[in-house]
């Protein structure tokens, strides 16, 4: 699994630097435009309400307790402070599943998957990489998002363990196309980071004594929305 997350986290690092190396050819070819034949067009600056769909995956942790492997939809609202920055707010939720351990077993092992289901709420900042324009009616931009997440213990789970709430940040990159000046489609991608704790029923059975009882998850997740500006 943490070989898999590795692959993940190389494959998000590659996109974005791939992103970030075409923005000085970009922004270098505004200059001197014949403004009808640009490939350049001004964006509608202002709000823009976004409905996404996509899927959350990623790390279940050591002990494999975490929620993960789901379907996802949210709103997003989304904020043009200028030509190059932008606030965001979004809430989703995640139909994802979870496994549970009995720390009295002799030998524990993991039961289910079970529903277990996330709430994420964030608030990110973007940068657009081609400025307050799209090029060829798309706009690349990259950004990060901190937040929350909130879930259930699983009603048969008895070791005391519950997912919780936890804080979130995730990096985030994405591009947008813009069939109209107020209607926008986007792909975009996010590496969600947060902290399982684990209780104190797992030693020595499911933990060993000296082993820490917190630990880093990462989590891919991918979507697609359709945007309105106003």
């Amino acid at each position: 699994m943490r070989c898999w997350n590795a692959g993940k986290l190389e494959w998000w690092k590659g996109m974005s630097l791939a992103i970030l190396s075409i923005l000085p050819t970009v922004l270098s070819a505004q200059v001197g435009h014949d403004p009808g034949t640009s490939p350049y067009r001004d964006l509608r600056r202002g709000a823009t309400l976004r409905v996404f769909t996509g899927y959350f995956g990623g790390g279940r942790g050591r002990v494999p307790v975490g929620p993960s492997q789901g379907p996802t939809g949210g709103l997003r609202l989304e904020y043009a402070l200028g030509g190059v920055i932008s606030l965001t707010a979004d809430a989703a939720y995640a139909q994802t599943d979870a496994y549970f351990v009995d720390p009295n077993d002799s030998i524990p092992e993991k039961k289910g998957p079970i529903d277990n289901d996330l709430v994420l709420i964030d608030w990110g900042v973007q940068v657009s990489l081609t400025g307050g324009k799209s090029f060829h009616r798309f706009q690349p931009y990259v950004g990060a998002t901190f937040g929350l997440v909130f879930g259930t213990a699983i009603g048969a789970d008895s070791s005391g363990y519950s997912f919780g709430s936890k804080f979130t940040y995730a990096p985030e990159v994405g591009i947008r196309w813009y069939p109209t000046r107020r209607l926008s489609v986007e792909f975009g991608g996010r590496l969600v980071r947060y902290r399982l704790r684990y209780p104190l029923s797992y030693r020595p059975n499911v933990i060993p004594v000296f082993a820490p009882l917190i630990e880093g998850t990462t989590h891919p997740w991918a979507t697609f929305g359709v945007g309105w500006t106003f």
